[in-house]
């Protein structure tokens, strides 16, 4: 069962809409209880960076969530849940996971939010971009970026005035920046592939 993570403002819909097309099991959790019984967990960020930090907070979710990574179980980080597993983000106040050492930084070269369909450089395929071709298009809503530079775990990079990274993966750790859920065929290619990733990756 994969558990979808719900602390009051993800788009769980779309992701559940996506998983239930699959036909993949997943059930919506906000409790630290159902996040242990889940075999996977993705995690659709949407808001900001520090109101997502203090919304698992209030819900006793982010050291419990933090737990379940580091013990191996399949994470899969969309956006936000992606950038929640590094240290900090120049967006808001509030600490991330810590996971991945780095600050979340804002784009500056171009207009933000980088909004809609752009492409991914595959730098190694793991084990979202397996039967996925290098270049393909997938759709993405953000402000904020993780950079590239000394960082090993780095599956795709995107380019939007600079590279930036669009998707990683280390163990059981995966991450996008874009939206699976929100990207046509690929992107359910993508959330195929995590559906059937084993424990420690």
């Amino acid at each position: 069962m994969i558990a979808v993570i719900d602390y009051g403002a993800g788009n769980l819909k779309s992701v559940t809409n996506a998983l239930d097309y699959l036909k993949c099991e997943n059930k919506v959790v906000n409790s630290p209880e159902e996040l242990e019984n889940a075999d996977k967990i993705i995690f659709p960020g949407v808001g900001s960076f520090g109101d997502v930090v203090a919304r698992l907070n209030k819900r006793k979710l982010f050291k419990p969530l933090k737990e379940e990574i580091l013990n191996g179980k399949p994470y899969l980080g969309i956006c936000l849940g992606l950038q929640i597993l590094f240290e900090s983000s120049e967006e808001s106040h509030g600490k991330g996971f810590g996971i991945f050492r780095g600050k979340i930084e804002k784009f500056r070269a171009l207009k933000v939010p980088h909004i809609g369909w752009n492409q991914i450089k595959i730098i190694r395929p793991g084990n979202l971009f397996k039967d996925v071709k290098n270049n393909s298009f997938v759709y993405f809503d953000h402000s904020y970026y993780a950079g590239i530079k000394n960082k090993p775990m780095v599956t795709s990079a995107t380019d939007y005035g600079i590279d930036f990274i669009s998707a990683l993966e280390e163990g059981n750790i995966h991450a996008t920046q874009f939206h699976p859920e929100k990207s046509g065929a690929i992107g359910l290619k993508i959330l195929k592939n995590f559906a059937k990733c084993s424990p420690k990756g």
